[in-house]
Parts: structure tokens; sequence; C-alpha cells
């Protein structure tokens, strides 16, 4: 379900990131779970593998109705995948919103700072 099945019998060590990532993510669905929470789950992955983990766990969840929690600091990839944002800064929610409420100036708020555009993963994919 996650993309990797030529991969079933390699060794942890001789998997790249993306396939490591998408490993922990058929591990905790073998538990059947209501909730999954992935924290950070495309951290060191280059581009096309984030979209192409992103999109694993997002259709995943639909098609098993499973809530995923998500954190993330890539801000095009929580506006392209997410269903709901929520934002923090010091411990405060500080946003809570659709996705296309989530302006630049709304992030700016949450990050106290003007939005690096080099953080953008979008043209990437």
């Amino acid at each position: 379900r996650v993309g990797i099945p030529e991969k079933a019998f390699a060794r942890a060590d001789a998997l790249s990131g993306g396939q490591q990532q998408r490993v922990g993510i058929a591990r905790a669905l073998a538990q059947q779970p209501k909730v999954m929470l992935a924290d950070e789950p495309v951290a060191s992955l280059d581009p096309p593998t984030s979209h192409a983990v992103l999109s694993d766990l997002k259709r995943i969840a639909r098609e098993d109705g499973i809530t995923t929690l998500v954190n993330l600091h890539f801000i095009d990839l929580a506006r392209d995948y997410a269903d709901r944002i929520i934002g923090m800064r010091d411990g405060l929610i500080v946003f809570d919103g659709a996705p296309e409420a989530a302006t630049n100036e709304v992030f700016e708020e949450i990050y106290g700072r003007p939005i690096d555009k080099e953080k953008d993963l979008r043209g990437a994919a």
C-alpha cells in the first residue's frame, strides 16, 4: 500500500530515507489505527519523495478512515496535503482553519517572521 513491495525483504540500512518512511507508515498501518501521528514524516527527504510520502499518507487515511495528524514545517506541503491546518506559536493556537485560508500573512504570524520563500517545495514536485 505504500508503493515498495519489492523492498519487503530488504535490510533497513539498504533503504533510502523515503523508503524508510514508507516502512514506518506500513508498520503503523499494521496496527489498524483509528488515529495516526506523523511527526515530520518528510524531514530530510527530497521534494519528489516528500510529495510521494504525503500522497500515500493522505490516500491511505482517506481509504481507511484514519484520522491523521501531521507535523510539518514546509508550509506549501501543509497547504497541498492538509484538510485542516492548526498553527501554534508559543504554545497557543494562532490559526485553525482550511488550507486555503492559511495565507502567507497567517504563517508569518505563526512563525513570528517573514516567510522564507526558499522553503517552498511546490515547484519541485
